[in-house]
């Protein structure tokens, strides 16, 4: 199916059908840089907008060798024979020198990708603060317009990323993994805080008895921090995705959260403090765009640059000179 066959209204009537190919070409004009893709994506996205707050935004984190690809492909087919409609967004990262990905996650989730109550879309995070795609959030948006209630979000756990995650879905799961010298990265404030359940995973064979033990520090760690805003108290569960244990006491949480959050009304303000900080970070990347786009920089931003180098001016001096050309106090 080519591109430019398509027209922005069979595409929008494709994802609203749940055409799997037409929701795979959205999210690739969405991610698109090209300007005509970028209309027609906005057309897209405004065609998508939902007040539907029975979807459910999961973010899942945790350093690379926690078993991340393996606990939500078991879970996600778990939450299909739920009834379930389950969508897996995964980023992964961009090589700094040939700016590719590998995009293997369906490699990794081969049983979920053939689940038909699933959707598995692999995107490069380019040049994405934290390993984030920037399009995520228009994805998501896709997705639930096309059907899917549950959208799992993975990050590539390096650092900023989980922050980013963190503000575009509604649960926050932190996998970590026990007897691998990894308890101690669990008593970072940060990843701590932003944690709605931890998860041990790998609590199978001879690990389960240091599962166990991390459950109990990571319980002990919770409790160094004040209450959420929204009440809640984050949990600590052992799993074991390879083994198909624990599982359900992990939705059985998730849907105890939900279900608070509805009830106390933080679920709504949070997406609604979501969709205002999308706002500001899409004004600030394309006011950043716009300024690199300039002719005045172009022009100009090379030479300072090589001024600044060769110590002739200073970085502020420098700066202060191009921004009053374009007229930005």
């Amino acid at each position: 199916m080519n591109l430019a066959n398509l027209t922005t209204a069979k595409i929008i009537k494709g994802i609203l059908e749940n055409d799997v190919a037409l929701v795979s070409k959205a999210i690739t004009l969405i991610e698109s840089t090209n300007t005509a893709h970028r209309i027609m994506a906005n057309e897209i996205i405004q065609a998508c907008i939902s007040k539907n707050y029975e979807t459910l935004r999961i973010g899942i984190t945790g350093v690379p060798g926690v078993g991340k690809s393996t606990f939500i492909e078991q879970f996600g087919n778990h939450l299909t024979e739920k009834g379930k409609k389950v969508a897996v967004l995964t980023v992964d990262p961009s090589s700094s020198r040939t700016k590719g990905s590998i995009l293997g996650d369906k490699t990794r989730m081969t049983e979920l990708a053939k689940n038909p109550n699933a959707y598995i879309r692999p995107s490069a995070s380019g040049t994405s603060l934290g390993g984030v795609a920037r399009k995520t959030r228009e994805s998501i948006m896709v997705l639930e317009a096309a059907g899917y209630n549950t959208i799992i979000i993975e990050t590539i756990g390096v650092g900023q990323s989980e922050t980013a995650v963190h503000s575009m879905v509604d649960f926050f799961l932190l996998l970590k993994i026990a007897g691998a010298g990894d308890e101690l990265q669990g008593i970072k404030r940060g990843i701590m805080e932003m944690a709605d359940l931890i998860v041990i995973n790998k609590a199978d064979g001879n690990n389960i008895k240091n599962a166990e033990l991390s459950k109990i520090e990571f319980t002990r760690a919770l409790h160094m921090f004040p209450p959420k805003e929204n009440g809640w108290s984050a949990e600590v569960l052992t799993c074991s995705a390879l083994e198909n244990k624990g599982l359900k006491e992990i939705w059985q949480v998730i849907s105890t959260y939900c279900s608070l959050m509805k009830e106390n009304g933080f679920f709504v303000k949070n997406r609604q403090n979501q969709n205002e900080q999308w706002l500001l970070q899409y004004l600030e990347q394309e006011l950043l765009t716009a300024f690199h786009n300039h002719e005045i920089t172009k022009d100009l931003l090379p030479k300072l640059k090589e001024e600044v180098i060769n110590g002739s001016i200073s970085p502020f001096a420098a700066a202060e000179k191009l921004l009053k050309l374009l007229k930005i106090p």
